[in-house]
């Protein structure tokens, strides 16, 4: 190569495999280091890896990195360790290793549009913490409520841990801010999408644990699933977020028919598939409401019918 001009500086080395990533797929060839785009990269005696370009491709990919937009618009690219913060403030937790945190925010779609092969998607950590949070849920049910029955607690743990409830968790963190996402996602708005907010969500658990321990893990969980744990003991078991069962108990209480939950339609992508549905008592319709699965569905149309008829 002729001349070069360092143009990013980074401590972490996904970051700066995903910028030459983004260099290369604009035709501009980049130095990490001392390497020409191979592996290993070149650390420096900071801890820093330097990205470089020849002289006259600098303007142009200073203006690639800077330009690189978000669904939001444009945002200038800011060195990782410093965009998370705001996240690890968020979640109440400081990594010691900042690449994990890094890894369960990394959308398998951002892995693959990766030129370098360097960028590895978070499916192995939502495995994981899908895993980890479980335990910790079904650990705490049986230290709250000794005095449940197997079901009870087995309803309110699936209640606490589907798709709807997680990925409710993971807008309250805001966590679609921080997702790393491939373009052709970024597009479709997956920032938004509820199923992939819920597998963010528990790769960030795997991510504490593997960071901190099960300590670590547990106190964030327990933060988390405070209200709903808390909702739990007040309610019982419909206070988990189980609205179904308490739309039913309600009706009956009121001496009206048992609830019935018709499937309206289905909408979107095969990959983000919709399905709405409307809960209906004694023929006058009560709510109707969408989610990725006809479960979750219902459990909001429910949620929504307990809203009008207690109003």
């Amino acid at each position: 190569m002729s001349d070069l001009v360092v143009i990013f500086r980074t401590n972490s080395e996904i970051e700066a495999n995903i910028v030459r990533g983004l260099l290369e797929a604009n035709g501009i060839p980049s130095v990490a280091g001392n390497r020409v785009s191979q592996y290993p990269l070149s650390v420096n005696n900071l801890g820093e890896i330097p990205l470089s370009v020849r002289t006259e491709d600098a303007e142009e990919a200073r203006r690639i990195i800077e330009g690189h937009q978000t669904d939001g618009g444009p945002r200038p690219v800011v060195p990782i360790r410093q965009e998370f913060d705001a996240l690890q403030k968020a979640i109440g937790y400081r990594f010691r290793d900042r690449g994990l945190l890094e890894h369960a925010m990394t959308h398998t779609s951002r892995a693959n549009e990766d030129v370098t092969g360097g960028v590895v998607d978070n499916e192995s950590l939502e495995f994981l913490g899908d895993a980890v949070l479980g335990f910790v849920i079904a650990d705490t049910l049986f230290r709250e409520f000794p005095d449940w029955d197997e079901g009870e607690k087995s309803k309110t743990k699936a209640s606490m841990v589907s798709t709807f409830a997680l990925a409710k968790q993971a807008e309250h963190l805001q966590l679609g801010d921080h997702l790393l996402l491939g373009r052709g996602e970024e597009k479709t708005g997956g920032r938004r999408k509820q199923a992939l907010l819920a597998d963010t969500y528990e790769a960030l658990i795997a991510a504490i644990y593997l960071d901190g321990g099960i300590d670590a893990a547990r106190a964030f969980i327990k933060r988390e699933f405070h209200s709903l744990v808390d909702a739990a003991r007040r309610q019982g078991v419909a206070g988990a977020q189980d609205y179904k069962s308490g739309l039913q108990e309600l009706v009956q209480a009121r001496s009206q028919p048992l609830p019935e939950y018709r499937l309206v339609g289905t909408f979107g992508p095969d990959h983000d598939k919709r399905f709405e549905v409307e809960v209906v008592v004694g023929g006058e319709s009560l709510a109707r409401a969408s989610g990725p699965s006809k479960k979750e569905a219902e459990q909001e149309a429910a949620r929504q019918a307990l809203e009008n008829l207690r109003t």
